[in-house]
């Protein structure tokens, strides 16, 4: 209310906000006070009940994408990957299909935001696992990201462990006039970094999915190894969710994708990249700074025969 109160021009003191709302709305102070307004406790049944997918962008400016899928009961990632674009529904919708083609299964409900580039995902969904006559919840549950709780929360955690290094990796490469934000320094990036950054995507999935998860004041939420809890849901009391698929509707779906391919950047840039490697008697690089030197080489070497 302070903050509307300046917004609207008026130059007021916080202790005078309280005094007026408290006047003016007493019975909502007191409600407050005693810790009434509450967030609603998650809840998830059990592993495959529920599966939270979503994209991460902040590596996008620089031609990195990144996009990921969590268990809504165990944590455990499902998938994370990184590719040159995370807006095609067709790749989202591969992703999906892959790890679905691995478990054996559809999780009960899939959620996602309002973004385009959930649309095969949210076709196929409700394709492989119907609503039942008994049943009232959608297979696939769809709002704001802000509400997609489990995902967006675990994008600090990867930011924290891999993301910033390249953020900043980059960012010097940007501020000091070696990135400029075209086809071809995107291009490059994806060339020199796409593997060694899927990598540590790996390893960091794996980290978690390895980590022991403390108790939580929501008595819903479990504690534990999430790949424990996901792999034996009867240490909690509980069971395995994932809904089985008939092989030809799994096939008619798998169709519809496209998948990640080998060349991480566009085929005639990734071409030329091997030609001058192969010249100069380079090779791909096994650490962030040898991808920068490689990219420094590289792009130096492709600009001056253009």
């Amino acid at each position: 209310m302070y903050a509307k109160c300046r917004e609207h021009g008026l130059r007021v003191r916080k202790e005078d906000v309280r005094l007026l709302l408290k006047e003016l709305d007493p019975r909502g102070v007191s409600r407050r006070l005693a810790r009434r307004l509450r967030r609603r406790n998650y809840f998830s049944k059990g592993p495959n009940f529920i599966w939270h997918i979503d994209s991460y962008d902040k590596l996008k400016p620089y031609g990195i994408c990144i996009n990921g899928s969590i268990d809504g009961f165990s944590r455990k990632m499902i998938w994370l990957n990184a590719y040159t674009t995370s807006r095609d529904p067709k790749l989202i919708g591969g992703y999906y299909i892959e790890a679905v083609q691995r478990l054996g299964g559809c999780p009960r409900v899939v959620c996602g935001d309002l973004g385009t580039e959930n649309g095969y995902v949210r076709g196929f969904q409700r394709f492989l696992v119907p609503i039942q006559p008994d049943c009232t919840i959608d297979s696939y549950l769809e709002g704001a990201s802000t509400a997609n709780q489990r995902i967006e929360y675990w994008w600090g955690f990867l930011r924290r462990e891999c993301v910033e290094f390249w953020l900043t990796l980059f960012a010097d490469l940007r501020d000091n006039g070696f990135f400029d934000g075209g086809f071809l320094d995107k291009g490059l990036l994806q060339f020199c970094c796409m593997g060694l950054i899927q990598d540590e995507l790996d390893d960091t999935a794996q980290v978690w999915n390895t980590h022991t998860i403390g108790p939580s004041k929501n008595p819903n939420v479990p504690s534990g190894r999430p790949n424990v809890m996901f792999a034996v849901p009867e240490l909690y009391g509980t069971r395995d969710f994932l809904s089985p698929i008939e092989d030809g509707e799994f096939q008619l779906c798998k169709n519809e994708c496209i998948f990640r391919q080998t060349k991480p950047c566009d085929p005639d840039l990734y071409e030329l990249c091997n030609i001058f490697m192969a010249e100069s008697n380079l090779t791909l690089a096994t650490d962030p700074y040898q991808a920068v030197n490689l990219y420094m080489h590289l792009r130096e070497a492709i600009r001056a025969c253009v």
